[in-house]
This record gives structure tokens, sequence and C-alpha cells, in this order.
């Protein structure tokens, strides 16, 4: 493939990203849920006043609700804000934009790894019209921004596999995903001691730039600590995990009174190790299921379109195919691809809700589009016959539009309708009716009971 050629298929592929992610965006999903409120008013306070709604100034944890929401997303809101206002568009700008870089990084981390042009121009279309992928970049969600530095810093660590410069660059990206969303900060630092390990005789040979990326990295990361050690994030921790006191110790108690097992097989059998061993292994493996990849995704409706997959139908064969074809030529490249797709799954595993969680989980989704492009190269590589290679790619095209046109009908018509609820719409709504009447009464009650009133009224009012 010529590289007029290629330049305009990615221009292409950039405009169709740009367009399903930017498509309604101020109405679809049909109302900002109360993270995107409170993620764009702390980034117009921080634009305002340089402090949060908490009045803490330039914090590097925002308390939010209490949840401490990190920084990067908050911060880089503040553009998207200050040129189209606190409003649906200005939320919503920045996902849009990083969603489009995404898709762009990761056609040059394939034509890195792999230098096929058409591997990469695949990949870069499949993450394109990604469900999970178009999904949570047309919202504020923190995990799709976190991806964006993921995506980056594998880009220059293969570049780093090379040129060993390059290493030192890359941790500047994997410190910023860290800062972003919390299954990163689980999922960055034990990638990098897998590649570590794994590239171990190569980085031995580079030591003093090793040595110099590790204290970079680990110099980066400093302003985390005082958090980490905090309170608060003992309490975020437990809240969500698996170790969860209040609901574990419960549950193995009840198991071992109803066990009808002599001595001290009751507590063998159900204690602390062995049930955070199931609970770990069953959430992990929930997202290798075929009913969580291709039939119905996740379950959480803000998180995921109801009725298709996380990845399309026809992905399915070629994705195998694809890395059965990286495993049997032993490709080098999988010593950073299956440590990536393995790994993103531990942070979710070791949660307690929304399992199988689409948004936890999207630093795996470049991963998926790479086996499954690069299945669809070989595959087409090992028919001999054209008539049956056009044949096999005239029918996986027929498969793919089918399902990408029901996964736009249920996105773009019956979403946006079905699902409203699970957006809490009806919020600006009110504040609306609030601000037309609030001179009429002495006393406005706001409810709870649909979510954090007060943010939609910071919001939708401009409140100083």
């Amino acid at each position: 493939m010529n590289t007029r050629l290629a330049k305009i298929l990615l221009f292409i592929i950039i405009a169709v990203s740009f367009f399903l992610r930017v498509y309604k965006i101020t109405s679809i999903p049909p109302a900002l849920n109360w993270d995107e409120t409170s993620i764009a008013y702390n980034a117009y306070s921080i634009l305002k006043t340089g402090k949060d709604e908490w009045e803490q100034f330039m914090p590097l944890h925002f308390k939010s609700f209490g949840e401490y929401k990190l920084p990067a997303q908050i911060y880089a809101s503040i553009p998207g804000i200050a040129i189209f206002g606190l409003n649906e568009i200005g939320v919503r700008i920045t996902p849009v934009i990083y969603g489009v870089l995404t898709v762009l990084l990761l056609y040059f981390l394939l034509e890195e790894a792999f230098k096929i042009r058409p591997v990469s121009l695949m990949a870069a279309f499949l993450l394109a019209v990604s469900p999970w992928h178009i999904q949570l970049t047309r919202a504020s969600f923190e995990s799709s921004f976190a991806l964006f530095w993921v995506v980056m810093a594998i880009w220059f660590l293969i570049k780093s596999l090379k040129k060993p410069r390059w290493l030192l660059v890359s941790m500047l990206p994997f410190a910023v995903s860290v800062y972003t969303y919390n299954s990163a900060r689980v999922f960055t630092p034990v990638f990098l001691f897998f590649i570590a390990v794994l590239f171990r005789k190569y980085f031995w040979k580079i030591k003093k730039r090793f040595l110099l990326s590790g204290i970079l990295l680990f110099i980066l990361l400093i302003p985390l600590v005082p958090f980490v050690l905090s309170g608060e994030a003992g309490a975020r921790y437990k809240l969500v995990s698996i170790t969860d006191e209040k609901g574990l110790v419960p549950r193995i108690n009840e198991r071992r009174g109803a066990s009808t097992l002599p001595g001290i097989f009751p507590r063998l059998i159900h204690n602390k190790a062995t049930y955070l061993s199931f609970y770990f292994t069953r959430n992990y493996l929930a997202h290798f299921t075929p009913n969580f990849l291709f039939i119905k995704g996740a379950g959480h409706k803000q998180h995921h379109v109801q009725g298709v997959g996380e990845l399309y139908w026809v992905q399915a064969p070629f994705l195998l195919f694809g890395l059965y074809h990286l495993l049997k030529k032993r490709d080098r490249n999988l010593k950073i691809l299956l440590p990536w797709l393995l790994l993103a799954f531990v942070p979710v595993a070791m949660t307690n809700d929304s399992t199988p969680n689409a948004l936890r989980t999207l630093i795996a989704v470049p991963v998926y589009q790479i086996f499954t492009a690069i299945g669809i190269y070989y595959f087409t590589k090992t028919l001999k016959n054209r008539k049956l290679t056009y044949t096999v790619l005239g029918i996986a095209s027929v498969v793919f539009l089918v399902n990408f046109s029901i996964y736009l009908k249920n996105y773009f018509v019956e979403y946006p309708i079905k699902y409203s609820r699970d957006w809490q719409y009806g919020n600006k709504q009110v504040v609306e009716y609030i601000k037309d009447n609030q001179d009429k009464y002495d006393l406005i009650t706001f409810t709870r009971h649909y979510g954090e009133p007060h943010m939609f009224t910071l919001f939708y009012l401009k409140y100083d």
C-alpha cells in the first residue's frame, strides 16, 4: 500500500471516528450524568477561581461527592469549557477530541510494532467504530482519557525497543495515566513490572536509561503518595473492594453455619483466602465470555448500549486467528500485547460491583482490535484462491454492516429514550424550572432520590 493511499484512508477513518463521536453529542447520551456535571463544574471553578467546589486551591484529588476524583480529566476539561461554556458541548468536546486522537495513536503504535499498513489501518478503523470505545468517548468518562495516555505510552515504549531514548519519554504518559483513572493506578505499575521482567536482557543493556526512566516515573508519582497513604484512599478502596468486611465476613460465616461437613472442613473451605480467590477469578473470567464480548456486553446502562456486544460478531473468528498466528510465530510484540490485555482486567476483578464492567476495562479495547486486524490480514494471506478470498471478505463485510446497523439503531434511536433515566435525565429541566420560579417561593426542596441535586443545580445555574 503506497503512502498516499494510506494517508487518504487514515484521513477517512479519523473523519468517521470524529463523526461517530460528535454527532448529536449534546443530546445522546440523553443527559449529563452527575459525574459529568461534577467534572465540568470543578473545571469551571478552577478556570474562574483556581479553586474547586470545596475551595481547595489546584488540588490533585477533587473531593467531589466524597470519592476524590483524579485530576487529569478535570484539568483537561478546562479548555473546552473556556471555549464553549459550561454546557453539554463544553463538557463532551474534550472526550470527543481525545477519543479521536486515540484512534490515530493506535495507528502509529501499529506502524511501529508491525510495519504492515493494512493492519494499522484496519485496527484504527475497528477502534473508530467500536461500540465499547464510542460509548465511553461521547461522555466525560475518566477511563477513556486513561486509555489515551496508555496507548501513547505503549507506542513510545515500542519505539524505545529500537531507540532507547524513547524509554524516558514513555514514562511521561504512563505517569499521566495514573493521574487519570483508578484502574490505571493498578494497571500501569503492574504492566511496567511485567515489561521490565519480559525485556530484562534488553533493559540490562541500556541500564542507565532504564534506571533514569524508573527514577523519572518515581518522581512524577511522588505527589500521589500522601493521598494513597491517607484514610480517604483506604475508605474508597474498601467501598468497592472484594475485601469489604461488611459483606464478605457475614457470607463466610453463613456458609460455615450451613455446612454439614465435619471438624475443621468448614473453616478450610469457607475462609477469606478461598472466597477472595473465588470472587477474583469469577470477576476476571466474566470479561472473556462470548456473552460480554459479542452478544450482550456490560449490564451497566451508562457504560454500554444494550442489545449488542462490546465487540462485533464478525471479529470473533478473526480475533482468535490473529492471536493464534502471533502465538505460532512467537511474535515479539506478544510480550507487550498479552500483558496489556490480561492485566487490564485485574483492577476490576478486585472490585465487588458491576461485573463484567466495560468502564473499568476499557484499557483492553485496542488489543482486541489489533488481534482482529492481524487475523483479517493473515487469514486472507493463507487463502490461495483469490475468488475465495473475496467471497470470505464479502461475507464478513455484510455481517459487519448488519451488526453495525443494529448498533447504530440501538444507540441513536432507542438508547436515548429507553435509558434516559439511567442518565439522570430531567435534572436540567428541574433546575430550569427552579431558575424561572425561585422568586415565587421562600424555600425549594430538591430530592436526592434521583442523584446528586446540588451538583446539577451548581452546573445549570452556573453558580458562583
